[in-house]
């Protein structure tokens, strides 16, 4: 069926990702994935191509879309070619929200422009050690001073992706207790710059998947941060992370949609060339049953996300319908890419195919940005149970 969701600016613009990726990305990739993590200078290149201020207003230096499409585009194309833009992803699409809804004018020309340019890489420090999805259990705090210019950050995080490079973070500290009423007040957000003393980065974490995305553990000892890097208002940051979550609920969608269709993608190239028996693996009948239920299904995520991206950029994607197309997405994703890997037999072991990457890559989206667990209470709750 003809695809509608997208018009002939963000068509435009997937050409322009598409030879950028063959021309910058791929022939450097494998080296990329053996050193753990995207070079600090693809990130300026990203920058010059315009990728970080698309939806930044203009008299920041960005581009002033404020379409949520152009991300998709971007995942979509990344996921085609088995290649990923390492940690940047963070960097637009869970940090930029934050910034363009609560930093001041006065914030936005010190941080914006760097931003764009990826002079200045962001990345946004949630959970903690020990408390997982709870982000309400987070210890980590910042005190302010006598003199009210600064406040005092102590504490420790983990599992931030973009950490190792990272400029600023935005970090999530109790600036108050918790009251017996209500365990989410009290939480504030910081733009933090890295460079200040007391400011660390402990490990890189090694994870499954998503091998070219640095993620950190992080520690602050008595790091001074200035009053005027506070963003937004004090005690209103576990608010404030909620508003987010359903577009980042969303670009997850988005990615496990678009992972599933290049899994097809690669496993229909493979069995062609493939040949066992003295045939192809593509000749035989459950070949092509299978490479069939799962083409059924990305068309069934292809709806799921077309209609979710229509919803966002018309501002109507609620909560709700954000965790149910993650849920849909990532689990289907999840069955697709299973299936397409076993039909490359035992090369789709081998990582040097990108069906395993892919498959390794995948597993993370039903965990991160709220677990498939969570996103079935949402839904639930939605329905009235």
């Amino acid at each position: 069926m003809r695809r509608t969701v997208f018009n002939e600016d963000h068509e435009a613009f997937r050409e322009t990702i598409r030879d950028f990726i063959a021309s910058e990305v791929v022939p450097v990739y494998d080296q990329w994935l053996e050193a753990g993590q995207a070079p600090r200078d693809f990130y300026y290149k990203l920058g010059e191509l315009g990728v970080f201020g698309i939806e930044v207003p203009e008299e920041y230096g960005g581009a002033g879309e404020t379409s949520f499409k152009f991300q998709a585009v971007i995942t979509e194309e990344c996921a085609r070619a088995g290649v990923s833009f390492g940690g940047s992803g963070v960097h637009t699409g869970l940090c930029l929200p934050y910034l363009l809804a609560y930093a001041t004018d006065e914030q936005k020309k010190r941080w914006l422009p760097d931003f764009v340019s990826g002079t200045a890489m962001y990345a946004i420090a949630m959970t903690e050690p020990g408390t997982g999805s709870d982000l309400a259990g987070m210890k980590t705090t910042a005190k302010r001073s006598e003199d009210g210019g600064h406040y005092v950050l102590n504490g420790a995080k983990t599992f931030i992706t973009g950490g190792v490079h990272a400029d600023r973070v935005i970090v999530c500290a109790r600036t108050a207790p918790p009251t017996p009423e209500d365990r989410r007040a009290g939480i504030s957000l910081f733009v933090v710059d890295t460079k200040s003393e007391g400011y660390a980065v402990g490990r890189k974490l090694e994870k499954l998947g998503l091998k070219t995305s640095d993620t950190a553990e992080l520690s602050f000892t008595d790091v001074k941060v200035p009053a005027e890097d506070l963003l937004g208002e004090e005690g209103k940051g576990f608010s404030y992370l909620g508003q987010n979550l359903p577009q980042e609920r969303l670009a997850i969608a988005v990615g496990a949609y678009a992972q599933a269709a290049a899994a097809v993608g690669f496993a229909k190239e493979y069995v062609r060339d493939r040949t066992v028996f003295g045939k192809t693996v593509s000749s035989f009948q459950n070949t092509k049953f299978q490479l069939a239920d799962c083409q059924s299904d990305v068309d069934a995520c292809q709806a799921v996300v077309d209609r979710a991206l229509d919803a966002h950029d018309a501002g109507e994607l609620t909560a709700a319908d954000a965790a149910s197309a993650k849920l849909f997405c990532t689990e289907t994703a999840g069955r697709v890419i299973d299936k397409c890997l076993q039909l490359h037999g035992g090369y789709g072991y081998m990582m040097e195919y990108p069906i395993a990457r892919l498959y390794a890559d995948n597993r993370v989206n039903r965990i991160y940005g709220g677990t498939s667990e969570v996103m079935r209470s949402i839904v639930a709750k939605s329905m009235g149970l």
